[in-house]
C-alpha cells in the first residue's frame, strides 16, 4: 500500500481537505480542529512527522521540523509542541505535514481490515 493511500484510510478519514489549489493535490490542508484529530491519530499508530507547514490565507506562515526540537519525527512531544506554538502564534491556520510512516504499518493494510477478512 503506497503511504497516501494508508494515510487518506488511516489517518484522514472524514476529515476534510481544505487545499483547492489543483497544481498541488498530493499537499493536503486541514483545519486546526481536524489537525489535531490527525495528531491524536499518528500518536495511537506511532507515525512520525518531519515537518508541519502551516498558511495563513493561502500563504505560506511558516515551518517547524522535528531537527529543530532536538527529537525524532515518531516523538509526540515535539509536534504537539510545535502545534501549540502555532496556535498561539496566530489563530484560523490551515495545517499541512511530511508524515513518516514505517513500512510495517504500510504492509498491514488498512489498520483493523485483517481482523475482518
Amino acid at each position: 500500500m503506497e503511504k497516501i493511500q494508508f494515510l487518506e484510510k488511516n489517518i484522514f478519514l472524514n476529515l476534510e481537505n481544505l487545499n483547492n489549489e489543483h497544481d498541488s493535490d498530493s499537499i493536503l490542508f486541514f483545519s486546526e480542529s481536524d489537525f489535531e484529530i490527525i495528531l491524536e491519530r499518528i500518536e495511537k499508530l506511532g507515525i512520525g512527522i518531519y515537518e508541519i507547514k502551516p498558511r495563513l490565507e493561502g500563504d505560506s506562515f511558516d515551518v517547524k521540523v522535528n531537527e529543530d526540537y532536538r527529537k525524532k519525527a515518531t516523538d509526540p512531544r515535539w509536534y504537539r509542541k510545535a502545534f501549540s506554538e502555532f496556535k498561539k502564534q496566530q489563530s484560523n491556520l490551515q495545517y499541512s505535514a511530511t508524515y513518516k510512516v514505517s513500512d510495517k504499518l504500510l504492509n498491514r493494510q488498512t489498520i483493523g481490515s485483517k481482523e475482518h477478512s
